[in-house]
């Protein structure tokens, strides 16, 4: 840690990154990069000691040796919650933060969204409205319905908050159960399978790692109820498609709600698109206008922190992912 490091913002947008840095640490030297590519050559050149970096172009070509294994990297920030992208890293070398929360509440929405879709049939009407067809909708109340939520940071608080709200009975699935603000009930993953029957809703909100690799897989699927919907808003990989895809074929399940999946863009040739009763979104839940901007300035704050020689917020364990 020094008082004055040299930092990179590594953005395909550092215009507006920029401008926060001049206005709150004027003072130092920052180095703006806007490739995958040219990251590794401008650490070196630099000798920087922190490293702003969103993934803004995939995971394949993400320069991740460049970050945690680099000499002089004492600090990368994330500029979203997952860290998956970053695989595993010696936190003796190099300390990692993420953005957890900036789209906490803008993930929840969409989570919302996806319910009420579902239960106002709003995909129905729309294929009815196309056709002309007047009659033979119906619509149902959240109201009273049970929603789990697999993961109960940031985003899965912030999704329990507005379940209850409308008036939902809610249960989560947390690593270490704590009593937890808006859930009526909480419990540890191996409650999953017994929980996951009585659910209406289901809403992935857990960040990719190798213990929740394929989480919601064969087994899950056949506890559903054939009413049940789920909502991926984790990442790809938590759920296993070719499990998704039979329980949608064996009318398992009564559809789901994706913005993730295995593999990012999804192929135009993969049957998920070929399903009335699947809303797709490419990834995209948590981008809302601004969002890159707060999360650049929670980035300001903790490198703030990290000038006076302050523990900084939002470290990330590698072995939790979180």
């Amino acid at each position: 840690m020094s008082a004055r490091p040299t930092v990179i913002l590594h953005t395909d947008k550092p215009a507006g990154a920029l401008a926060v840095l001049a206005e709150t640490h004027p003072d130092l030297p920052v180095h703006p990069c806007e490739s995958y590519a040219g990251l590794p050559e401008l650490i070196e050149r630099v000798a920087a000691e922190v490293v702003y970096s969103i993934r803004f172009d995939g995971t394949p070509r993400y320069p991740r040796q460049a970050l945690v294994e680099s000499p002089t990297v004492k600090w990368v920030s994330i500029g979203g919650s997952g860290t998956d992208h970053l695989g595993r890293w010696d936190p003796t070398r190099v300390t990692v933060t993420n953005s957890a929360g900036v789209a906490a509440g803008m993930l929840a929405e969409y989570a919302l969204g996806a319910m009420l879709s579902f239960s106002l049939d709003l995909r129905g009407f729309e294929r009815r409205q196309q056709a002309r067809q007047w009659g033979g909708g119906r619509v149902e109340p959240i109201e009273g319905k049970t929603v789990l939520i697999i993961g109960l940071g940031k985003t899965g608080e912030a999704v329990a908050k507005r379940a209850k709200a409308m008036g939902m009975h809610t249960l989560g699935i947390r690593a270490r159960p704590k009593p937890t603000p808006c859930l009526d009930e909480v419990h540890g993953v191996d409650a999953l399978l017994p929980l996951i029957g009585h659910a209406d809703f289901v809403i992935c909100c857990v960040p990719l790692l190798p213990t929740t690799r394929g989480l919601l897989g064969k087994a899950a699927f056949a506890a559903m109820k054939p009413s049940a919907v789920l909502i991926d808003i984790s990442r790809g990989g938590v759920v296993e498609e070719a499990a998704l895809l039979a329980a949608l074929d064996a009318k398992q399940i009564k559809g789901a709600a994706l913005d993730v999946f295995a593999t990012e863009p999804l192929p135009a040739e993969h049957p998920l698109w070929g399903y009335d009763n699947v809303a797709i979104t490419p990834h995209c839940a948590a981008v809302y206008d601004g969002w890159d901007i707060k999360s650049v300035r929670m980035f300001a704050d903790n490198l703030a922190r990290y000038r006076r020689g302050e523990p900084l917020e939002n470290v990330v364990s590698p072995e939790r992912g979180y």
